[in-house]
């Protein structure tokens, strides 16, 4: 299995970083689900992903830890 780190990014004006921070929290639990990311893999690579909604929101809705891919 591969490593990736994903990275949402928003441009929020606030006195500090924490305030920053705090803001984009809020944003992310009342506002809608982001579906742009920034995934970068274990070598550095780093590439731009705007998902599907209807199919994201399926692969949301099923649980993959069943699968015994996962395990």
């Amino acid at each position: 299995m591969h490593r990736f780190t994903v990275t949402v990014t928003r441009e929020i004006e606030a006195d500090t970083a924490e305030e920053a921070a705090l803001l984009m929290y809020q944003e992310l639990s009342k506002g809608s689900v982001p579906d742009r990311y920034a995934v970068t893999d274990e070598t550095s690579v780093t590439m731009e992903v705007k998902l599907d909604r209807e199919k994201a929101d399926e692969f949301a809705s099923i649980d993959h830890t069943a699968d015994p891919g996962n395990w």
